[in-house]
């Protein structure tokens, strides 16, 4: 952990000092130098527009043109705004003292497969609760289950040692992060490193070099070490939805590399780009994607990750009040 966090620090300090130095005009309000700004600061440190395949100055001439000098501040918000969707990133908002400007297509356009009246009636009122976690055994206490609802939620090294022995009897261990948005990859890095016995790369991070669009510095390895107390090496199934985004994503990117981690459920939302913010000239705030952050075989996964097992809560099991992908994962486990 602290070699990804020596390396992020010096990455975003570069950014830091390269995005600041942009930023040094007076205070105004004038709509035309507020746009030209937000787009410049993006056109410069974005991560994603290759990938993406997003012409950003056809971008800036279509909106641009939609300028008015009689512009209110909020027509002006909207404006920005629609022009940074263009960009489809969670990770990239817009935020004012009245507004903040978020894309959230990338998880409202599918299916949910997570509904927390469902969710709520499998952990009754009978659960237990180790800093973040909401933890339970089901299936007779064959299998333990754990909610983990976002991982800006703290888990201490204790919470997680607790939880290990209270499942010391089990046979597998389900560990439900649908819906989770992110967080602390702190947390990712040490929930994960519960699960493996050896340190291995678990990915790679990238920072701008330079004001072009390619401009990126040779990819470095995120290592991954075992954790000094209780690991778990029986069969696990993690649960994932499209709203796994951001940390989250990064948790599923390092446990599908484990041999005794199955991920079930649906694809990811992404969000592997490592996150900074800026200021305009007018005082708000852009936060935009400025870090690529690779899996282990150097790939991006800004768009999500696939499981193992493809499952979805169908109609019918909805309407009978069982949760099919959390089903499916105790059969799995039973049967390994």
């Amino acid at each position: 952990m602290k070699r990804i966090g020596l390396i992020i620090g010096g990455m975003l300090i570069s950014v830091f000092f390269c995005v600041s130095c942009r930023d040094t005009d007076e205070y105004t309000t004038d709509v035309r130098e507020n746009f030209e700004t937000l787009w410049r600061i993006l056109d410069e440190h974005y991560c994603f527009f290759e990938y993406k395949e997003v012409d950003w100055d056809e971008v800036h001439d279509r909106y641009a043109a939609q300028l008015t000098d009689t512009m209110n501040q909020y027509a002006f918000f909207d404006l920005c705004a629609s022009m940074l969707a263009e960009l489809k990133d969670g990770h990239t908002n817009l935020y004012s003292s009245f507004d903040v400007a978020r894309y959230w297509a990338w998880y409202t356009d599918y299916l949910p497969n997570f509904y927390e009246e469902l969710n709520n009636a499998y952990l009754g009122d009978d659960y237990k609760i180790a800093g973040g976690l909401e933890y339970k055994t089901m299936a007779d206490g064959q299998v333990g289950y754990v909610r983990y609802e976002s991982f800006s939620s703290g888990i201490g090294e204790s919470n997680l040692d607790y939880m290990f022995y209270y499942f010391r009897d089990c046979k597998g261990l389900i560990i439900d992060i649908r819906n989770n948005g992110g967080g602390s990859l702190t947390y990712s890095e040490r929930f994960a490193s519960r699960f493996l016995e050896e340190a291995c790369t678990v990915g790679y991070i990238q920072y701008k070099t330079g004001t072009g669009h390619s401009d990126f510095s040779e990819p470095y390895p995120i290592e991954l070490q075992p954790s000094a107390y209780i690991l778990w090496l029986r069969p696990v199934v993690v649960l994932t939805n499209r709203h796994c985004y951001s940390a989250a994503n990064d948790f599923v990117q390092k446990m599908r590399l484990f041999s005794q981690v199955t991920i079930m459920g649906d694809r990811t939302g992404g969000g592997s780009g490592f996150p900074f913010t800026s200021e305009l000239p007018n005082g708000w705030t852009v936060r935009f994607s400025a870090c690529p952050m690779l899996d282990a075989d150097g790939n991006l996964t800004e768009f999500g990750i696939d499981p193992d097992v493809q499952v979805s809560i169908t109609s019918e099991d909805l309407l009978r009040g069982v949760d099919t992908i959390l089903e499916s994962a105790i059969t799995f486990l039973l049967e390994e």
